[in-house]
């Protein structure tokens, strides 16, 4: 996968570049990570990509142009890319998106606005994907970016350590993670769980599917409406009603 970032802050994308998972990444040749300076596309001297919005109002629009060309530059080098532009007005990004884009892409082009927004034209004529991270509004695209970027990435082979490391995650199945624990055994006087130190892996397994429903249940309700219960879930709920129902009536 090859990810080109069009931006007036290169700095902030490449610090993302330079550490941790997509640094390793990158260093293997699993994907690559490359910033454009939009601002070396601007014609005049003073290298403006901004100017005053038709019909007034306030703030500046980025300009057509240098737009257009940082797109035509990433393009030239990468001819097959998706072009995504990151807005509040997008789909809204979710880890089924982030699957579908690690399976079906090998290159994308992110353009981050600044300031009230893009020339409406670029989007029309350059733009294939609008994607949003959240209905709240930033002051650019590039965290924005990075955080498709990441997501994305993690779902590429060969990118985590595991090829399977990404399979238990938190949405995969619509149903959250199960809980973490690690040393020390007992922290703040709670005590890992006894069965995580049996060395079942049956038992260990119920107790996440266990867990992961529990968490779900709790946390993030609406979930189950996008993907019901499965009969093993199923009976684990009906296992807790019972519980509740004879808890409440004696």
């Amino acid at each position: 996968m090859d990810f080109f970032v069009l931006t007036l802050f290169p700095e902030m994308v490449q610090a993302f570049f330079d550490h941790g998972m997509i640094s390793r990444a990158i260093k293997q040749g699993i994907i690559s990570g490359q910033t454009i300076q939009i601002r070396d596309f601007s014609r005049d001297r003073h290298h403006t990509v901004d100017d005053r919005p038709y019909g007034g109002g306030s703030g500046m629009v980025m300009k057509p142009e240098p737009l257009a060309a940082a797109v035509n530059q990433a393009k030239a080098e990468s001819p097959n890319a998706r072009v995504v532009l990151m807005t509040p007005q997008g789909e809204s990004f979710h880890q089924q998106m982030a699957l579908d884009l690690a399976r079906s892409e090998t290159a994308l082009i992110f353009v981050c606005g600044r300031y009230e927004g893009i020339d409406e034209r670029v989007i029309t004529r350059l733009v294939d994907r609008e994607i949003s991270v959240g209905d709240y509004v930033m002051t650019g695209g590039e965290l924005a970016a990075m955080v498709v970027m990441d997501a994305v990435s993690r779902l590429i082979p060969g990118v985590l350590g595991s090829s399977d490391s990404y399979a238990s995650d938190s949405f995969m199945d619509d149903r959250l993670e199960h809980a973490q624990y690690t040393r020390p055994k007992t922290f703040m006087g709670d005590a890992v769980p006894d069965v995580l130190l049996s060395g079942d892996h049956g038992k260990i397994a119920q107790w996440r599917t266990r867990s992961s429903l529990a968490r779900t249940f709790i946390k993030r309700p609406d979930l189950f409406e996008k993907n019901s219960p499965s009969p093993q879930e199923k009976v684990i709920l009906q296992q807790w009603c019972k519980k509740l129902d004879s808890f409440i009536h004696g």
